[in-house]
């Protein structure tokens, strides 16, 4: 039962605000240090073991794809493709940032890297035509949250290789999950901008030829979304294969089609892309070891008979883990929840024939909830940092979006064909 010590020493070094890895570090040296009886040299094996995955070629290759997409003019032209779709219907521009978030965020993976970008593009082109800069704030923010939840997803991965799971099922498992979240929004974008009197991008219908140009310009972006997910889906190649091939073809795109992007813009990608990986792969090797001592010390089968004492219905269950996890997400980083939930709550998973792959779905949404609630919610941060809105403002401006979020967690809660019908168990 030392495992209950180490959960709260857990939360202790999280709540101090100690990186990821050094807290899950600490809880696993502790455990081996005072209440193992094995040799500490177990810790290191156990530390390393994790990095010896092949899936986890997936993660660099698909936070280079995100870095370079900056560099290639694919998005750009994706917001023109954007304002083309939804750019007649009221609140245009807002309507257009979620279109944008669904379209640029089947390529980029990272959450932050799209929320940063369109922060910086978007915000002031609302602002300028007549929106609340807190609304313009909160729009791009819930827009980003479709970014880990549709393939290629980084939290999809973490949670892949946390949980045991294909890391292809999840990735086409949160297709319709995020398209539905990027509707729901987009109808409460509509509701607010009827209120508002915000007004449609345009009124005019575009021109056929002009349409057809703008729709030609952005073919490399569609391309490459659809050799990635189709390309999975069909195993075609692996995860981790589709990631090199989609980084070959922005490459390709920016410095011979589009001519934007430079060879001294692919090596700060490379430097950029280095970072951001040895940070993931670090969290990704403590927790292998913290999973590691979760088995040994049989925590998910205690943890699974205190869940179902309660109840013995899977839908009583996720009703209040989702209560617990949405509240925990407000204090706790998303990614640290993952870690340590996930090797406790596989037996009870099994216990009351809950999907894996459904459930690592649920656990992806509601925690990318998180990251756009106060206090500590990391896109809700960088955005109010990025566009000089206060944490209050935007959490007012955003309360729409949050009740179209949870609408859309409790649909695929009640409804797992919305996530397992494309991977085949709908």
């Amino acid at each position: 039962m030392t495992w209950v010590i180490i959960v709260p020493l857990l939360l202790l070094a999280f709540a101090l605000n100690m990186r990821l890895y050094l807290g899950i570090l600490l809880a696993v040296l502790v455990y081996f240090n005072f209440f193992a009886t094995m040799p500490p040299e177990i810790a290191i094996q156990r530390f390393v073991a994790p990095s010896q995955n092949t899936s986890l070629m997936a993660i660099p290759f698909f936070m280079l794809l995100g870095t370079l997409l900056a560099y290639s003019g694919i998005a750009e032209r994706i917001i023109q493709v954007a304002l083309l779709l939804v750019g007649r219907i009221r609140g245009g521009l807002a309507q257009a940032n979620i279109m944008v978030s669904l379209l640029l965020g089947g390529l980029s993976a990272s959450n932050l890297a799209d929320c940063a970008m369109l922060t910086r593009m978007m915000v002031p082109q609302m602002e300028k035509h007549g929106y609340d800069r807190g609304f313009a704030a909160a729009v791009t923010a819930a827009g980003s949250l479709v970014t880990p939840i549709i393939p290629p997803g980084i939290a999809l991965i973490i949670y892949a290789l946390v949980g045991d799971v294909s890391v292809g099922s999840m990735f086409v498992a949160g297709i319709l999950p995020g398209i539905l979240c990027a509707v729901l929004l987009m109808v409460a974008i509509y509701i607010v901008a009827t209120k508002r009197g915000y007004k449609p991008a345009r009124t005019d219908k575009v021109p056929f030829d002009q349409a057809m140009t703008t729709l030609v310009g952005a073919w490399p972006a569609v391309f490459i979304l659809l050799a990635i997910v189709g390309g999975i889906r069909f195993r075609v190649f692996t995860p981790h294969e589709a990631g090199a091939v989609a980084v070959l073809l922005v490459i390709v795109v920016g410095m011979l089609v589009y001519r934007t992007m430079t060879p001294q813009n692919i090596v700060e990608s490379l430097v950029e892309t280095a970072r951001s990986t040895a940070s993931v792969m670090l969290i990704i090797m403590a927790s292998g070891a913290l999973g590691w001592i979760f088995s040994v010390e049989k925590a998910g089968e205690a943890f699974a008979e205190l869940i179902t004492g309660f109840s013995s219905n899977k839908y009583v269950f996720l009703f209040m883990l989702n209560i617990a996890l949405l509240f925990f997400g407000m204090l706790i980083e998303g990614t640290a929840l993952l870690i340590i939930l996930v090797p406790l709550l596989k037996p009870t998973l099994a216990a009351l024939g809950i999907d894996p792959v459904h459930f690592g779905i649920i656990m992806v949404l509601n925690l990318s909830i998180g990251t756009l609630t106060p206090p500590v919610g990391t896109v809700m941060l960088m955005v109010c940092n990025l566009a000089g809105v206060g944490v209050g403002k935007f959490t007012r401006e955003a309360l729409p979006m949050y009740l179209a979020l949870l609408v859309a967690l409790g649909l695929v809660v009640v409804f797992p064909a919305i996530s397992l019908l494309l991977v085949g168990r709908g």
